[in-house]
């Protein structure tokens, strides 16, 4: 490889010939070979964001040339358009406040313009101007994980409720053992079962939106610590519409940005709320997979789609490989949730040094729930087959419907005809008319599996 050499205030050092990043860049590549992996995609296009935003800023309160700006948010949205990915590798795991990424951002488009438009622009004093990695870089990471949710996980989660309600809907009428501690219980319905699934995913999609409002508060403007200091009073705000216009998410700037600057509470917020995605992904996930056990020796009350042979051994073996992809998803965003309170808690005085890695984990975190959400829309819940056989077999012969009994013969009366009925293996139906005075017809009323779905009161 052919290097140059390039200066920064600590001295020279060899640089790739042929990369638009300088010495800052290059001293970041050097110092942080922990793990081969750059800044997410998202988080470096929102930094091209916060970029393009700043110089028509400055422009707008004359601090910079119009030819000066132009320039810079001309490479900016180039970057933003997906050009020049190659140019940004420094490690996730680097400087906490992520000043390695911004300097990063700021030497790859200051050598870019500088060649296409020979203007002699600055990394630091001009793409650069007015702001400090510190207001930066969290303001691109809230940036970067607001637009993925509004772009991605929203609409995925609103897809995934409204497959789970259209399923719902074209199993209604089936009635199935309810299970308790995994033992059986009362009768349900299968379309109450997934009308609970897309309840949950309704309610994390409305928590994801009561927080986003926080998330979208950025502190941009508050350069160092919070005080704004080299910046123009205007800057926050202006750079914000600037941004608001151009993503279509509605970020504000920080009244106060010294929040925004020493502490991470939105985006620890934020992943909460994802964490408890994840959590009901894996709980709908989990009902599938155990729905779907056997065929013959587990519940087998539906069919997943057989999309993979299920073993190497066993031929003929189907797995329910989509719930179990998801539910390892969900670990994933746990795991991240709990490396974001860690980060979270990393906020020392006037500035959070793991904002790199919480940027890292929250944008992974909302792309896999995401995915995982589409996914098991698509080729788990929205074409299995209900095993109808499977679920009246067990329905007729479950000694939990005495239950509806109670108030007829009483529970000590109910308990020993459902232990007779379960030693015996015969329907309860058959142990009620030996011990006790109701008729058939009484019996067929109070023992109606599906009657016992609904609450019609006293």
């Amino acid at each position: 490889m052919e290097y140059r050499i390039e200066k920064d205030s600590m001295g020279e050092l060899q640089v790739p010939k042929n990369a638009y990043w300088g010495a800052q860049t290059q001293r970041a590549v050097n110092n942080f070979p922990i793990s081969g992996q750059p800044l997410p995609a998202a988080l470096i296009k929102a930094l091209a964001h916060v970029k393009h935003a700043c110089a028509a800023a400055n422009k707008d309160i004359g601090w910079m040339s119009d030819e000066k700006s132009n320039s810079i948010q001309a490479v900016a949205d180039r970057i933003i358009q997906g050009d020049y990915a190659d140019q940004f590798p420094v490690d996730v795991f680097q400087t906490g406040s992520g000043t390695s990424s911004n300097m990063n951002m700021n030497e790859v488009i200051s050598n870019i313009a500088n060649e296409q438009d020979n203007l002699g622009i600055h990394p630091n004093d001009d793409v650069n101007m007015g702001q400090s990695s510190n207001d930066v870089f969290p303001s691109a990471l809230q940036l970067a994980a607001a637009m993925e949710i509004h772009k991605r996980l929203l609409p995925a989660l609103k897809h995934l409720h409204s497959t789970i309600t259209e399923k719902a809907n074209a199993v209604a009428g089936v009635t199935k053992t309810g299970r308790t501690h995994l033992m059986d219980a009362m009768p349900i319905q299968l379309s109450q079962e997934l009308q609970t699934w897309a309840d949950q995913i309704e309610q994390n999609i409305h928590r994801i939106e009561s927080s986003l409002p926080r998330l979208q508060a950025l502190p941009i403007g508050g350069t160092a610590v919070g005080t704004g200091i080299n910046a123009h009073p205007e800057m926050g705000p202006r750079v914000a519409t600037y941004i608001a216009a151009a993503t279509g998410v509605s970020v504000t700037a920080l009244e106060r940005p010294f929040m925004g600057i020493s502490a991470q509470d939105s985006s620890v917020e934020m992943s909460g709320q994802l964490k408890t995605t994840a959590v009901s992904l894996m709980k709908i996930a989990n009902d599938l997979r155990w729905m779907n056990s056997g065929p013959l020796a587990g519940l087998g009350e539906i069919e997943l789609p057989a999309i993979q042979p299920g073993s190497s051994i066993m031929p003929g073996k189907v797995n329910p490989v989509i719930p179990e992809a998801v539910a390892m998803a969900c670990a994933q965003v746990m795991g991240n949730d709990t490396a974001i309170t860690v980060g979270g808690q990393s906020g020392n005085f006037q500035l959070n040094v793991m904002l790199p890695m919480i940027g890292r984990n929250l944008i992974e975190s909302i792309q896999l729930l995401s995915q995982a959400s589409i996914q098991l829309a698509d080729i788990a819940i929205k074409d299995f087959n209900v095993r109808q056989d499977n679920i009246d077999e067990a329905l007729f012969a479950n000694p939990i419907l005495v239950t509806a009994l109670n108030s007829v013969i009483g529970y000590e009366k109910g308990a020993a005809i459902a232990k007779k009925a379960y030693a015996e293996q015969r329907p309860i139906l058959d142990v009620a008319l030996e011990l006790t005075d109701l008729s058939e017809d009484e019996l067929k009323t109070h023992l109606n599996p599906e009657k016992l779905t609904t609450n019609k009161g006293a």
